[in-house]
């Protein structure tokens, strides 16, 4: 079962993170502060307004980006076949390049939660899965 954590809770780390656009798109995308626990390649769970989605991490020549983030984590490899929950997020939330976020740490490596500055957010924390279990997942999902 999720545990429950809020965005004010102790054992969470909270940076400050900016919308903007990258290369010639023009949908809006998460610059991340490199003092987060990623590198780029790495595809985590991302909160947005409660819902977890799984988000790719990219490296460009600024830094640690986030250019969606989609409904599982077959649909984050591969981008064109799902709708971008991030960019939905961002229209519904008011948060256009140039706009400040929120990039809660609950997990690192594996879970965060992004928000509106201020505002306070529950998270359901899913159970990071066995790494052992992971790779063999990832082994049939890619046969």
């Amino acid at each position: 079962m999720a545990e429950r954590v809020p965005s004010d809770h102790s054992s969470v780390s909270t940076v400050r993170a900016k919308i903007v656009r990258s290369g010639g798109t023009t949908r809006p995308c998460l610059r991340l502060p490199s003092d987060l626990s990623l590198s780029g390649g790495d595809i985590v769970r991302l909160s947005l307004d409660g819902e977890t989605y799984h988000a790719p991490v990219v490296e460009d020549a600024e830094g640690l980006l986030v250019r969606g983030a989609y409904d599982n984590k077959r649909l984050a490899r591969n981008p064109g076949e799902s709708e971008n929950r991030l960019v939905e997020w961002a229209q519904s939330s008011g948060r256009g390049p140039g706009s400040s976020v929120e990039v809660d740490e609950l997990e690192p490596g594996f879970f965060y939660g992004v928000r509106v500055p201020g505002k306070r957010v529950v998270y359901d924390v899913p159970t990071k899965p066995n790494d052992s279990l992971a790779s063999i997942a990832e082994k049939l999902e890619d046969n």
